[in-house]
């Protein structure tokens, strides 16, 4: 059977100035997959996932999600299908003079239609989902450790429910017991919630845990998209860099192992 594309991208552009960033960029994401972005740096990959959340505009191209073309959509429709949506940013940014408990509720109380008892009582589920107490609640960003920083984050970015899932560089900053802990989050709140997922990442390991396929950016466009275990096959510089150099190596150990 075809897959459902919940994002779609066609001929997609992205020019700085005489700085061609995306050239003619394709790209579909599927329902219920984990669609991780790598690329070298300076490649858009962080770009191109900003384009995807409309918080900026290709150069020319189109973005379609849930079949919808945002740049296209007026105000009612783009807050309607943004709620359908959360994102995680790199580092976590909470907003640091809000508690916890106010970071994940925000979102709820931005929809102005939900009574504070409910708010309350998502927000706590929302936190038990991440693993963490309601002793956590009254915290502030500054008492907490990165680990609980992404989780959170997180936390806030399920807040309404989201179908699709964004995740900017997800491991980035955390130890290693905090990273295949978060990892392990991740996967089961994405097989639970049955998410989409697009994720930038450079960690190896975390690709390698999390992804069903993996675009690869280079030479402007996306070279390929497929499971890593086929892409890992293609004749590419980068590929060739990026996954048959020795972090690659041991990331695919550990895996087998």
């Amino acid at each position: 059977m075809t897959p459902e594309n919940m994002i779609e991208i066609r001929g997609l552009w992205t020019t700085f100035g005489e700085v061609v960033v995306h050239r003619d960029l394709d790209l579909d994401v599927h329902r219920g997959e984990i669609l991780s972005i790598v690329g070298a740096s300076g490649s858009g990959k962080t770009t191109l996932l900003r384009q995807m959340l409309g918080l900026e505009q290709p150069t020319r191209g189109t973005v379609k999600i849930f079949g919808v073309m945002m740049d296209g959509a007026d105000a009612k429709q783009q807050a309607a299908h943004r709620n359908r949506w959360g994102m995680l940013f790199q580092h976590g940014a909470l907003f640091s003079a809000l508690t916890v408990f106010e970071n994940i509720a925000l979102p709820l109380r931005e929809m102005k239609t939900l009574p504070d008892d409910m708010i309350e009582d998502l927000v706590m589920l929302k936190l038990n989902m991440v693993n963490l107490t309601p002793a956590d609640a009254h915290k502030m960003p500054a008492d907490l450790s990165g680990g609980m920083i992404k989780r959170v984050a997180l936390a806030r970015a399920l807040a309404l429910e989201p179908e699709l899932l964004f995740l900017d560089e997800p491991t980035a900053g955390l130890d290693p017991e905090s990273c295949e802990s978060f990892v392990s989050l991740v996967r089961t709140l994405q097989q639970a919630l049955g998410l989409t997922i697009v994720m930038v990442t450079h960690d190896l390991d975390t690709l390698f845990e999390l992804t069903t396929r993996v675009a690869v950016l280079a030479d402007q466009h996306v070279i390929a998209v497929a499971p890593v275990n086929e892409v890992i096959g293609i004749s590419h510089p980068f590929i060739r860099q990026f996954f048959l150099g020795a972090r690659g190596r041991r990331a695919m150990e550990v895996l087998r192992a």
